[in-house]
């Protein structure tokens, strides 16, 4: 295996020791279940994850910005299907306690990504037992269930589209090879879940959206749930200003029909100084290793130096990206 950190060129940015440390303490707040025990991605020594550390998987779920960015995207074309809307809304602490759900759900994709391969069995392996309870009715009359595999494609293509569209955007663009390599990384994980139908390219993700798109809807839920991330106390006190400028970014790279759908107009995404700004703090973020962070961790676990994934854009990647 190519040891990225020592490839000419590639270079992890280290922040002044008082900042780092304040960000990792922040950090290591999302760490824990919520029974108050702190989830371990160093042990086993050795054991495989999911997904390959080459992968890019790994390089995308790395980034702390992106993954805000992607998982409201994420959620906003979940919200779209009023079956998962439903199931989202009323089975879940969203409204009622976000920061709780968020950290649920950002533990739960670390684990997917960066975790042990026995321990993310389980850990889906539990997840699915608590979906089987999770039915109802929408209020047009549609049934609907955690378990359907219909919905359950949707959930996890809609999150792939999020973070992978976010890191494209922010960090470096990704060609069309690339990103369905990353489709494709999650098949394996999908299938745990239950999602058996995922897409496995950038093109059958462009299939499925086109097959859902009569389903999707404009919604109050929608608007409120991103007034809801504008305010909520996701970001550490110091930078959580900037929440509104990364849920704007959010909804800047949803596809243009999706938002005409949505009724999400322009005032709704980014301004145009806001942008630069968005990809400067994404790519430093990129660059950052955090101590006993899902992504270090992993790396250690398997042998590899804790900068492994952190390494200094390419020249090629610089100039694909210039003006």
């Amino acid at each position: 295996m190519a040891d990225k950190a020592s490839q000419p060129g590639a270079k992890a940015i280290a922040l002044p020791r008082w900042l780092q440390a304040r960000i990792e303490a922040e950090a290591q707040k999302f760490l824990c279940d919520e029974s108050g025990v702190r989830l371990q991605f160093r042990e086993p020594e050795g054991e495989p994850a999911l997904t390959d550390p080459e992968s890019i998987s790994w390089q995308v779920f790395k980034n702390p910005l992106t993954l805000f960015i992607g998982g409201v995207t994420a959620v906003i074309l979940e919200l779209a299907e009023p079956r998962v809307r439903s199931g989202v809304w009323d089975h879940t602490s969203f409204r009622t306690d976000p920061v709780r759900r968020l950290k649920r759900t950002g533990l739960a994709a670390m684990m997917t990504v960066y975790g042990p391969r026995s321990e993310a069995e389980a850990m889906i392996a539990g997840i699915r037992r608590l979906h089987e309870r999770v039915k109802g009715v929408t209020p047009g009359g549609r049934p609907y269930s955690a378990s359907d595999p219909e919905l359950l494609d949707w959930v996890h293509a809609t999150a792939a589209f999020g973070f992978l569209e976010a890191y494209r955007n922010y960090v470096r663009p990704l060609g069309a090879g690339e990103a369905s390599r990353f489709y494709a990384e999650s098949e394996a994980a999908a299938k745990l879940y239950g999602a058996i139908g995922v897409p496995k390219s950038e093109g059958e993700l462009l299939a499925l959206f086109a097959r859902m798109a009569p389903n999707l809807e404009p919604s109050p839920i929608i608007f409120e749930f991103l007034d809801i991330m504008r305010h909520a106390p996701v970001l550490p006190r110091g930078i959580r200003a900037l929440q509104g400028v990364l849920v704007r970014s959010a909804v800047g790279i949803l596809p243009g029909w999706v938002r005409d759908r949505l009724t999400l107009g322009a005032e709704r995404g980014l301004r145009s100084w806001e942008r630069p700004l968005v990809r400067a703090a994404a790519r430093l973020a990129d660059r950052i290793p955090l101590a006993d962070t899902p992504p270090v961790e992993a790396c250690l676990r398997l042998g590899l130096p804790r900068d492994f994934l952190y390494g200094k854009p390419s020249d090629e990647q610089l100039a694909s990206e210039a003006p």
